[in-house]
């Protein structure tokens, strides 16, 4: 067991020495008792794979004037779309603290101003964070990110706080990436149920397709809400669905059913899974194929369309 009661089952080497000897503590790391993710740090063993200790740890290693940054601090705030590990961490310039296993370390100004805490651990606010990794994290993951945060707030407040990310792009010293942030945080909604919706999303507008609308809702004869298509273009009638499969493993049926009576509807449906995720060369022809059914032409749509140019180009506006 170990013999301490220390937040989030991990402390300072040094300090589990002040508490209980430092015999004490060589025993119980020779033993196993105490585990040591990084030098300087000792954790309970029982708990070293919980995300929460790993980032406490991870936070002890980088020092008093490390936050948790990106991803981890994401995490810290109640956003899962993307691992919070391993563990990242912003320290100011000069800062000797380097990127190591399992710590990916960045350096940044404006720690004091833009810094939290949230469950006793150091982290940079969630405006920071997203508008961080909006310029610096792959798309679809800060779009996931993104689509999670709006959805935990009230709908009248969304556009609010879109707003004050948007401010903060502006702001940023490094204009990098600010422009495709810009665009990943006008892109986001709020309303996608799952990770893989926004991963979708921006697959198929990163490929030069029209924005799609989310969640789109049908209503039966009697206007009652009957189905909530996840992408779809409803002038065309052309829908996108995702089956998650161990998410919808008791729905299989019912979403089969559901994707019969769109296409008797007059829809075209492409469902898509996980593995359309790894390559979209699949949902890129039906798409084209159904856009093409509709009386458009889709050919000239330019891919990479969410991705940053060969130049670098400052935000403006």
């Amino acid at each position: 067991m170990f013999p301490m009661d220390v937040p989030h089952g991990a402390c300072l080497r040094r300090d589990a020495v002040r508490l209980i000897g430092e015999k004490r503590v060589r025993s119980a790391i020779a033993d196993g008792t105490f585990a040591t993710p990084w030098p300087g740090v000792v954790v309970d063993p029982a708990r070293a794979a919980e995300p929460l200790t790993v980032v406490a740890a991870g936070l002890l290693a980088g020092g008093p004037e490390a936050r948790a940054s990106g991803p981890t601090a994401a995490f810290l705030h109640g956003l899962d779309a993307v691992d919070p590990t391993p563990v990242d961490l912003l320290v100011p310039y000069g800062s000797t603290r380097r990127t190591g296993r399992g710590l990916v370390v960045h350096n940044g100004r404006d720690l004091v101003d833009d810094t939290t805490e949230i469950h006793g651990l150091p982290a940079l606010c969630l405006g920071r964070v997203l508008s961080d990794v909006l310029c610096s994290r792959r798309h679809q993951d800060a779009l996931a990110l993104v689509d999670q945060a709006l959805a935990r707030l009230p709908p009248e407040q969304r556009e609010a706080f879109r707003a004050t990310l948007h401010d903060r792009l502006r702001r940023r010293p490094d204009p990098r990436g600010t422009r495709v942030g810009a665009r990943l945080l006008d892109l986001a909604t709020g309303l996608a149920e799952s990770p893989a919706e926004s991963w979708m999303l921006w697959r198929i507008v990163d490929l030069g397709f029209p924005v799609p609308e989310v969640n789109h809702s049908m209503n039966d004869v009697q206007g009652r809400p009957r189905w909530r298509l996840d992408l779809s273009w409803p002038a065309l009638r052309i829908a996108v669905e995702y089956d998650g499969r161990l998410a919808h493993l008791d729905r299989t049926e019912l979403d089969g059913m559901r994707v019969q009576a769109l296409r008797g509807l007059g829809w075209i449906v492409i469902v898509v899974d996980v593995d359309d995720l790894r390559s979209t060369l699949r949902v890129e022809r039906e798409l084209h194929e159904a856009f093409v059914a509709r009386g458009l032409d889709p050919r000239g749509r330019t891919a990479g369309a969410l991705r940053p140019r060969p130049h670098r180009e400052r935000l403006v506006g």
